[in-house]
């Protein structure tokens, strides 16, 4: 469990960054190549291709290389991943929520009795 809080933790790491979220929301669009996930940000071309290492080392997006063009796309496995983590959360917490709100109603009941 400890593995999988830590992969997930990576990733949300790596999606704080505006520049690797913004460049995730592109991709989820369809492929693209390096120069047009660049193309919005205005920063020098080595410190863009850090963003896209760190995205593609937390498993975020893979990339191919087709003679000199390289193309990333999203690798749907990990958000699926971070997708599961969110929706166990969620389920934990509103089931928490839940009991309180029983326990507070039981609580006014016996107050109005």
């Amino acid at each position: 469990m400890t593995n999988y809080i830590n992969s997930v933790d990576r990733v949300f790491h790596a999606l704080a960054d505006p520049t690797r979220l913004a460049v995730v929301e592109q991709l989820c669009q369809g492929p693209a190549s390096v120069k047009e996930l660049a193309a919005p940000f205005e920063m020098a071309l080595p410190s863009f291709l850090q963003h896209l290492r760190v995205l593609e080392s937390e498993g975020l997006v893979v990339s191919e290389k087709q003679g000199r063009v390289r193309t990333y796309r999203i690798a749907p496995k990990t958000l699926n991943r971070v997708e599961d983590w969110i929706t166990h959360q969620r389920a934990y917490w509103e089931s928490a929520l839940d009991r309180l709100q029983e326990y507070a109603d039981a609580s006014n009941r016996s107050e109005t009795e």
